[in-house]
């Protein structure tokens, strides 16, 4: 009797287990469904809106079949010149922003540092910018910069230059409001770095009389890095893709500065080129990928 009553024991934890996996799936797989319809079918199937003509102003319902134009819409693009005009003004924002939020973020990181009374309190203040809507940053910059009322050009004593919608300042003022924005997400992780950094080494470099100089380039630099290098690739990430401050401050049309995200908007959602615009996107998204791989690989390096 004692060997029946294990053996059910026995058997009634392999039913248990089994009923446990079974609700593990079971709570699993409305998540993965939703992630597949949500995320991962949207991309291929703009995928193959890329290689034709389909333009959602016709859905496939109506009967207007889209014809398989194959890779034609990748060379149209390619050998587009207007489109490479876009590219170099897109890849001109990206150094100018993230260059700009780099430096600015690891300098203020560094003054950070410092122990004074209040620090804790600016940190607060200059973390703020980030916890803001971008369009909502678009939209107060464009007060800003008005040239009527605006304060941007009193202050800096420059009369009145329309930095909103002249082309010839419209692209730094969406760069001046980006730095604005996410130099102090660059801060934030260049001061995770520079906390981490253990004091013995300075202080070896106090006993061996090494200069700022050294220690900066020899300890700071290089322990901080990692984190700089991650700071860099998320940045460049969504500079590429920037929209909602530009957006914002310009518009869209002939006063918009001339960015890829901006003409991606005009051409699948304004004249309904579904095709070329999903075409478009791609490519975009091969030339970040490609960037990223680039900084990541040095980024493994500077772990090692």
């Amino acid at each position: 009797m004692f060997n029946r009553r294990k053996e059910f024991s026995s058997t009634e934890i392999q039913y248990r287990a089994l009923s446990d996996q079974g609700l593990i799936r079971l709570f699993i797989l409305p998540t993965i469904i939703l992630l597949v319809v949500i995320n991962i079918f949207p991309l291929f199937w703009s995928l193959v809106l890329s290689f034709s003509n389909f333009t959602a102003k016709f859905p496939l319902v109506w009967g207007k079949n889209p014809r398989f134009l194959g890779i034609g819409q990748y060379i149209k693009l390619l050998t587009d010149q207007a489109i490479w005009e876009k590219f170099i003004t897109t890849a001109k924002y990206v150094v100018l922003s993230v260059g700009g939020e780099m430096l600015l973020g690891f300098g203020l990181a560094l003054l950070l540092q410092i122990k004074f009374r209040g620090r804790e309190i600016i940190t607060t203040l200059l973390v703020l910018p980030m916890t803001m809507s971008p369009v909502i940053v678009g939209l107060m910059w464009k007060l800003f910069y008005d040239p009527n009322w605006g304060m941007f050009n009193y202050l800096l004593g420059l009369g009145k230059i329309d930095w909103a919608t002249d082309t010839r300042y419209n692209l730094y003022a969406a760069v001046i409001a980006d730095i604005w924005m996410w130099t102090p997400f660059v801060m934030l992780l260049a001061l995770a770095g520079l906390g981490a950094i253990p004091q013995y080494l300075y202080e070896a470099a106090e006993v061996d009389r090494a200069s700022w100089w050294h220690k900066f380039t020899r300890i700071t630099l290089p322990m901080v890095w990692p984190l700089l290098l991650v700071a860099l690739i998320f940045r460049t990430m969504e500079a590429f893709k920037v929209f909602d401050i530009a957006m914002g401050i310009s518009g869209r049309g002939a006063t918009a500065p001339q960015l890829l995200s901006i003409h991606l908007y005009d051409t699948a959602f304004v004249t309904w080129k579904t095709g070329i615009g999903s075409a478009l996107g791609y490519i975009v998204l091969v030339m970040i990928i490609a960037i990223t791989n680039i900084f990541i690989k040095y980024l493994n390096k500077a772990k090692q």
